[in-house]
């Protein structure tokens, strides 16, 4: 019968390999049952069936290891090479090779929290992947038009983030994302208000805001469902999670990370009481940068004034009467040098001109003589013929005669 030992000649029983290993494995069952075993992972695969089968290496020694898919889809961290753990299983074999292993129903990193563990590595990817990268976060507006809040509706966050916006700006609306801030998927709900809120549009900070409490309660904040949701929101997010000792996923991945829900509303938004004091100063600097700018324009206005009144058609007119008025006047003096100059040139021609002058010859008592008949001046006895009537004009009277007789005078 199958699962008894043969027995042969009432000799010793003789067990099957199955029997033997069913054996091994009831035994362990009774005597060993559960227990905690602490080693360090090796070998660690990941096959597409979702189980982690491992080894568990200590001093001296190591066992196999599996991880079934049901108690690993509850780790907060993830099993990998290297890393020292304690395993909580029962100890097996496993019948198809024979080989001792360790089915493994809880896996918790040794020396320190598996919260906390998760955390690291959760920031190591996404750093390395660039999701904190301060290049690609955003500076909040200085006076943002509307906020929002993803929070819870209950907590205490919420009452100081309503508290500091009515001291620092009250006008400023504020438009809330209820939401659960922990518990078992408390981070699809945290991601899903800050998506709606950035469809929502008209939006442009929003505020990312939970009290303290301990790294169990702030875990949704630390999951990469609400990292992403954050890096992809259309506006910047200002992330105030915990106390100021407490450092999230959430607050590495905002464009500002505030250290307490009410710092976050104070980053958010200008303190009006400030803004007053820094709008007078402003006020005063433009009446003074005004007042300034007037003086300069003046003085250009006076400048410009005065060169228009330079340069009117009155004021060349002006200057072109009194350009013709003195060349009037050289011209007169000129006029008057040069009549001046001219009679006297004149004056001195016509004492010349009287010199020599016949009138002048005729007046010391000399004559002249002209034939009558064609006028020509008698100069010699040639020309003359006896009657030939003549003209003769003297200094002071004209004198008829006839030509009685002509002779030439002897050569001296």
């Amino acid at each position: 019968m199958s699962g008894l030992p043969e027995r042969v000649a009432e000799g010793p029983p003789i067990y099957s390999v199955a029997d033997v290993l069913r054996g091994v494995n009831t035994l362990l069952e009774e005597r060993v049952g559960r227990i905690w075993v602490a080693g360090e992972i090796s070998d660690l695969r990941r096959p597409g069936s979702g189980h982690l089968y491992f080894r568990l290496k200590g001093d001296g020694g190591q066992i196999r290891g599996v991880l079934f898919r049901g108690s690993a889809r509850g780790m907060a961290f993830e099993p990998e090479d290297g890393l020292e753990v304690l395993a909580y299983g029962e100890v097996g074999v496993y019948e198809p090779r024979g080989d001792l292993q360790l089915i493994v129903r809880r896996l918790e990193p040794r020396g320190r929290g598996a919260l906390q563990l998760a955390f690291e590595q959760l920031r190591r990817r996404l750093e390395a992947e660039g999701l904190f990268d301060p290049s690609r976060k955003r500076r909040p507006p200085p006076v943002p038009a509307r906020i929002g809040i993803v929070t819870s509706a209950s907590g205490a966050a919420l009452r100081d983030v309503i508290e500091v916006t009515g001291r620092r700006f009250p006008a400023t609306p504020l438009l809330i994302a209820p939401t659960r801030v922990q518990g078992p998927g408390a981070e699809d709900e945290v991601a899903a208000a800050l998506d709606a809120l950035g469809a929502h549009g008209g939006i442009d900070v929003i505020l990312l805001v939970r009290g303290g409490g301990s790294i169990e309660d702030l875990q949704p904040f630390n999951t990469e469902t609400v990292a992403r949701a954050v890096v992809r929101a259309p506006v910047p997010v200002v992330s105030g999670v915990g106390h100021e000792v407490d450092v999230s996923i959430a607050d590495l991945a905002a464009d500002v990370r505030a250290p307490t829900p009410s710092a976050a509303a104070e980053i958010a938004l200008p303190d009006r009481a400030a803004l007053a004091t820094a709008l007078g100063r402003e006020q005063q600097r433009l009446g003074r940068a005004a007042a300034a700018l007037l003086e300069r324009l003046g003085l250009r206005l006076d400048y410009q004034r005065e060169a228009l009144r330079a340069h009117a058609p009155s004021a060349r007119l002006e200057a072109q009467r009194a350009r013709f008025q003195t060349a009037v006047r050289t011209l007169e003096r000129a006029v008057a040098t040069r009549l001046t100059a001219a009679n006297a040139a004149l004056a001195g021609a016509a004492g010349r001109l009287d010199a020599l002058s016949p009138l002048a010859v005729l007046a010391r008592g000399y004559g002249l003589v002209r034939r009558a008949r064609d006028g020509a001046i008698v100069r010699r006895a040639d020309q003359l013929v006896p009657g030939d009537p003549l003209d003769i004009r003297v200094a002071e009277a004209e004198v008829a005669a006839t030509v009685a007789s002509a002779r030439p005078l002897p050569k001296p």
